[in-house]
């Protein structure tokens, strides 16, 4: 995730009184919104309280998180949240932080190795046509499941709708893709 560009090294982003953000590397006031942005194109960015200089980094990555969950694009299952607010104040406390960050990272690299083997997999094949659809339908359901993203073909943001007819699209093309497969077996 520390994936740097432009100023190599994180952007200082100050947080006033007045609860307005400023970047200092683009020497403008942003939102919430760009931080988010910020943050899935993989730059590495510090919030510091204005005034006191203090790093509140953590408080508005978790504000990000709150505004998203809030937006009715939930990620965290409520058990989740019961578990991990019941782990505050207990003595394993302090591994919990370093667990779910090993386990985010696992995640992410098992969901690269799956994709790249599944496009291995049909290589040079009859089926690597249909393989590579397949990959761009299910890029194409992890992309609707991901708070924020935009679609490939640049377009704003999808609502709740859309994207559930999406995905009964998506759904609707996969079980046509399996009936020629099934086809192509026989």
């Amino acid at each position: 995730m520390k994936k740097t560009t432009p100023g190599d090294g994180p952007v200082t982003i100050k947080k006033y009184a007045n609860r307005r953000l400023y970047n200092t590397e683009t020497s403008s006031y942003i939102t919430l919104d760009h931080l988010a942005a910020m943050t899935r194109e993989g730059r590495d960015f510090k919030v510091l309280d204005a005034k006191s200089e203090e790093d509140i980094t953590h408080n508005i990555l978790t504000q990000i998180i709150m505004e998203e969950e809030q937006r009715g694009q939930t990620m965290l299952p409520v058990n989740f949240l019961r578990q991990l607010i019941a782990m505050y104040g207990d003595s394993m406390q302090a591994m919990v932080p370093g667990y779910l960050e090993a386990s985010m990272d696992s995640f992410r690299r098992n969901q690269q190795q799956f994709k790249s083997a599944v496009e291995g997999a049909f290589a040079n094949s009859p089926f690597a046509e249909l393989a590579k659809q397949n990959m761009a339908m299910f890029e194409a359901a992890t992309q609707a499941f991901k708070p924020g993203v935009k679609s490939t073909s640049g377009a704003a943001p999808q609502t709740a709708s859309s994207k559930d007819d999406e995905i009964a699209a998506l759904k609707a093309e996969l079980g046509r893709l399996n009936e020629k497969i099934e086809k192509l077996g026989d």
